[in-house]
């Protein structure tokens, strides 16, 4: 029995289905099918039902086995939670082999070392200057009307250091944190000489983003971080939940802001009116403003595990979950990619490819009119009902 068919028998025992009224077929059954179909928990509740029934159903003899299958799952689980273990020890090893790049990176970026001519040479650069063709170059029409000074054709002195606002320009370039920053943030970013990584060798498993700022007229504070810590254990209750290292709990830090020059909050005048008296007075309110450096102050988290969390709160660990992840696996890494833009070009057609795969499946559907999904588990369903759980938001796989 397809699952369309067996949803147009048991749906009326999962709570909160919505008849509907739909042209043609066959009325009731077919309304009810299509109510189904379209709430994935429903969906997922239905699927979950049918597994049971089907366990449920089969003889003892084989259920004994089953069981012995999950023993040997949760072994297959245990073993994965030790291979990223692994991976988180050969992970540190490269990470210190990649400090002393990023390191020398940070001081040519900030001026504190001029690279040699051997290491400014870039081959790529040189072939793509190469490849204007002289239709392009006789674009630029120099008029020799006057004798021109020779002071005048001296190249004016190089007097920038290091590249300038190299940092702020990678913000303004990704999406992600483009969104974060503020007008007010920028003349505070123009002094973020560095970012780095500093993974946690100890348990919990996780890592440190330092972000390093010269000296400047809106904070004492030479350096800014914010801590993440992984957990690479199953969860007893669900061990098959797993799918590795998962960060679940971030510290920001103490931002020593100078007098009046706080960004990340706003004074706000709200009038009050006396209710006896009817006279009106004014009061000057602070209140949190949007700013980049929020980042340094994340909602916190319950000590206990166990215990609830609003959604809005999940939903902001969730976004700062995936900022940390994104900084620490891409930004820092290609930083001078994101510079030039470079890096922005493979993304989008990362994301390109998956919208034309998409499409694909889509147009596939489309030619079958007996399509049902077959995809939906009850484990996939409330990983999805659940996607703002700081627990489940980022794996690194």
């Amino acid at each position: 029995m397809s699952l369309p068919e067996r949803a147009g028998e048991v749906a009326d025992e999962v709570e909160d289905v919505e008849e509907e009224e739909v042209s043609g077929g066959d009325g009731i059954e077919n309304s009810l099918t299509a109510a189904v179909l379209r709430r994935p928990d429903v969906l997922a509740a239905l699927q979950g039902r049918l597994h049971a029934e089907m366990l449920e159903a089969l003889p003892s003899s084989a259920r004994r086995r089953i069981k012995s299958l999950k023993k040997l799952q949760l072994e297959v689980t245990n073993l994965e939670a030790k291979f990223y273990e692994e991976v988180h020890l050969l992970e540190m090893k490269y990470h210190k082999l990649y400090t002393p790049l990023f390191e020398k990176r940070g001081e040519i970026i900030s001026g504190k070392y001029e690279p040699t001519d051997a290491e400014c040479q870039w081959d790529l650069d040189d072939e793509k200057d190469e490849e204007l063709t002289e239709d392009m170059k006789n674009k630029v029409k120099i008029e020799d009307a006057e004798p021109v000074k020779k002071e005048e054709k001296e190249e004016k002195k190089d007097d920038v250091k290091g590249i300038p606002d190299f940092w702020l320009t990678i913000f303004k370039n990704v999406q992600m944190l483009s969104e974060m920053v503020q007008e007010h943030d920028e003349p505070i970013l123009k002094h973020l000489q560095d970012i780095k990584v500093v993974i946690h060798e100890a348990n919990p498993m996780g890592f440190t983003l330092e972000f390093y700022f010269s000296p400047n007229d809106f904070f004492t504070n030479t350096v800014l971080t914010k801590m993440y810590e992984m957990k690479c254990t199953p969860d007893e209750q669900d061990p098959f939940s797993f799918e590795g290292p998962e960060i679940y709990k971030c510290k920001g830090c103490t931002i020593d802001w100078k007098k009046g020059m706080n960004v990340t909050v706003k004074l706000v005048k709200k009038k009050q009116k006396h209710k006896s008296r009817g006279s009106v007075r004014t009061i000057t309110k602070t209140v949190q403003n949007d700013s980049f450096f929020n980042f340094f102050t994340p909602p916190s988290m319950p000590e206990d595990p166990e215990a609830e969390v609003d959604e809005e709160t999940q939903a902001l660990l969730t976004s700062d979950f995936e900022i940390g992840h994104y900084i620490r696996e891409r930004i820092v890494p290609r930083a001078v990619l994101y510079f030039t833009g470079e890096a922005l070009e493979d993304e989008d057609y990362e994301e390109e490819e998956e919208g034309e795969e998409d499409e694909e499946e889509e147009d596939e559907e489309d030619y079958d009119p007996d399509y049902t999904p077959k995809n939906f588990s009850a484990r996939n369903q409330n990983k999805n009902a659940n996607a703002a759980n700081p627990a489940d938001c980022v794996s690194f796989q």
